[in-house]
């Protein structure tokens, strides 16, 4: 069932000043966020499909054993493909190219989905293990971890509310330029390295004050110094041996393997509606293959996952066929998505009032 969309800020914005002052609206500080606070868009409540309380209960159960027989898995990966490209390299062979490419693939763009399931606390039923696999995900993906954890729970609280919401990765008009940079991350490391700097001198950052608690920041700060010591120590291992061989190993893969987490991760919400408090608006769920999945997490199932975060990675595909009916029909693959979303932003480039209207079972209606 088609619904009428509500205007939103960046689209007034467009229209009076411009593309830079519509971007503007996204800032956590002198933003939308008034407005949006004004218009109850802020902490507010969200559509969920209903599940029976029992089903919900055996969804939500978490299970070390999956997430470490997963993760093992992940990092012997990791560990294969980095020997092969260390042979390679010592060999002087062009083979070494193919190789890091693979290896920084594995070693940041899965991070990314670890990162997002340690950081809700669901990977595994163990908490240390969770906090562990948080730390070090964040450290491959080069975020932050403290301020990162804080600002995706923004993510959930604020899905896509103008002003409000930290990690919209395509905001109106589209930006073309940002998201070829961040293929390799560039935008990303080069936006993050200053904070993460400063953040090390203690100073947290007023966008990041406005969603991380007073009492995280020193670790947001101890978390930065330990960061930049270990960057250091590599740093001081390439003058060392007179090679850039240590940061292709770490350091460098934050960039040129994460590619591939930005492929999954436009599939989320590029292109969809602002504003709304309806997730199956303005999430996709893609249907992915295997090893998509495993490297993902099961993230595909987004708009599974906003409506019960709680859930973890392993059970969303079970969600998916409890909550189906009660859903938009999911992409039948990520090229599917994709085949929606860069029209999308394509014609965001021009209108930016335009976003993406999925056809939302008219038995459920928000």
């Amino acid at each position: 069932m088609r619904q009428e969309m509500r205007v939103s800020d960046t689209d007034e914005n467009t229209k009076a000043y411009g593309p830079s002052a519509a971007r503007d609206a996204y800032r956590l500080v002198g933003g939308a966020g008034e407005r949006a606070r004004a218009a109850g868009l802020v902490n507010a409540q969200w559509y969920r499909s209903p599940v029976a309380r029992p089903v919900m209960k055996q969804l939500m159960q978490r299970s070390d054993a999956r997430a470490i027989c997963d993760t093992l898995l992940w990092y012997a990966a990791i560990i294969a493909s980095g020997v092969l490209a260390g042979w390679a390299w010592h060999a002087h062979s062009w083979w070494a190219m193919p190789a890091f490419f693979l290896y920084g693939t594995l070693y940041c763009s899965p991070a990314d989905s670890r990162w997002h399931e340690s950081g809700h606390g669901t990977a595994f039923r163990t908490r240390w293990m969770n906090d562990l696999l948080y730390q070090i995900a964040s450290f491959q993906v080069f975020r932050r971890a403290t301020v990162w954890r804080w600002s995706h729970a923004r993510h959930h609280t604020d899905t896509l509310v103008v002003g409000r919401d930290p990690e919209i990765a395509a905001p109106r008009p589209t930006d073309w330029l940002a998201l070829a940079l961040n293929v390799f991350a560039l935008k990303h490391v080069f936006h993050e390295l200053p904070k993460m700097v400063s953040a090390a001198f203690g100073h947290v950052g007023a966008a990041e004050e406005t969603f991380v608690p007073a009492c995280e920041w020193p670790k947001v700060v101890r978390e930065a110094r330990l960061s930049l010591s270990v960057y250091a120590l590599v740093m001081a291992a390439c003058i060392g041996l007179r090679s850039v061989l240590p940061l292709l190993y770490v350091g460098l893969p934050s960039l040129y393997g994460a590619w591939l987490y930005l492929y999954f991760g436009l599939t989320q919400h590029a292109g969809m509606p602002e504003n709304v408090l309806d997730h199956r608006r303005n999430c996709r769920t893609v249907m992915m293959n295997p090893l998509f999945r495993f490297l993902y997490w099961n993230m595909n199932y987004h708009v599974e996952h906003h409506m019960f975060p709680m859930v973890p990675f392993h059970a969303l595909p079970q969600l998916h066929e409890v909550v189906k009916a009660d859903m938009p029909p999911p992409y039948r693959s990520s090229l599917a998505a994709y085949a929606e979303i860069i029209p999308a932003l394509i014609r965001q480039t021009r209108d930016p009032s335009y976003a993406v209207v999925r056809p939302v079972p008219s038995s459920a209606q928000a």
